[in-house]
């Protein structure tokens, strides 16, 4: 072999190699990148007592509530402006939560379930070049926070019932209750990080915290009328999605 033909080689060898380290992990100016996978979320909720607004004023001294963990499959699209600065959107399939009594209503156990919707619009800055083939990421934006098929358990209804007789002396007797939770705008505060497997597909493991707050306005059917109460929640879950992605 010629000592010219060697040196034509070795020339393409290390072209082709430059080429590779400059494309194939490339996320620039322009490229979009779909997310499918999984969200885990873990509210760090509190609650005020219960109190009762109409036809009476008075609380449920030391009553609580609280929501349990739950998962979800999630999706997300984000598009880079440059190879640095994106905007994503995040989505899922709605998680149904589980509300539990604390306090004094810690004996009724599941007090209910509720689908949350949360489609989030986020920021992201990206660490590193084009070509890294792992890249952290900070990221900050808002979820508009709703709520659907919201439904009471018979055991919290005749615990609030119980409660109603008894702070009336048996004059009211309670029949069913009914619920809404108002609607709201979350901050979204995101880090996390991306592996390139190749130019096109990675995978992705990201932290963040949701700053939610809702009002649960419950109206309660008895022989006096309707009666209203009103409790206020804060969720702030923790949640973390572990995704794969696809850029084209």
């Amino acid at each position: 072999m010629s000592y010219q033909f060697k040196t034509t080689i070795k020339i393409a060898v290390v072209a082709i190699a430059a080429a590779f380290s400059s494309t194939s992990f490339a996320q620039s100016a322009g490229d979009n990148v779909v997310n499918v996978g999984w969200y885990h979320i873990a509210p760090q909720d509190s609650s005020t007592p219960l109190s009762f607004t109409s036809p009476m004023a008075t609380t449920l001294t030391g009553s609580g509530a609280g929501v349990e963990k739950a998962d979800t499959l999630g999706f997300s699209i984000t598009h880079f402006f440059t190879a640095n600065w994106s905007a994503s959107l995040d989505l899922g399939v709605p998680p149904t939560y589980k509300v539990v009594g604390t306090g004094t209503l810690s004996g009724v156990g599941e007090i209910g379930t509720a689908k949350q919707l949360a489609p989030t619009l986020l920021g992201k800055y990206f660490f590193g070049e084009a070509n890294s083939q792992i890249r952290p990421f900070v990221g900050l934006g808002a979820a508009h926070v709703s709520y659907q098929d919201i439904k009471l358990n018979s055991s919290f209804q005749s615990a609030l019932s119980g409660n109603l007789a008894l702070i009336s002396g048996g004059q009211i007797v309670a029949t069913t209750t009914s619920a809404s939770l108002n609607s709201s705008w979350a901050p979204v505060y995101t880090a996390g990080a991306t592996y390139a497997f190749n130019k096109d597909c990675s995978v992705s493991f990201s932290v963040s915290y949701l700053g939610i707050k809702t009002t649960a306005d419950l109206s309660t059917a008895s022989n006096v009328g309707p009666i209203l109460s009103t409790t206020t929640m804060k969720i702030d879950p923790v949640v973390t999605y572990l995704s794969v992605g696809y850029r084209f």
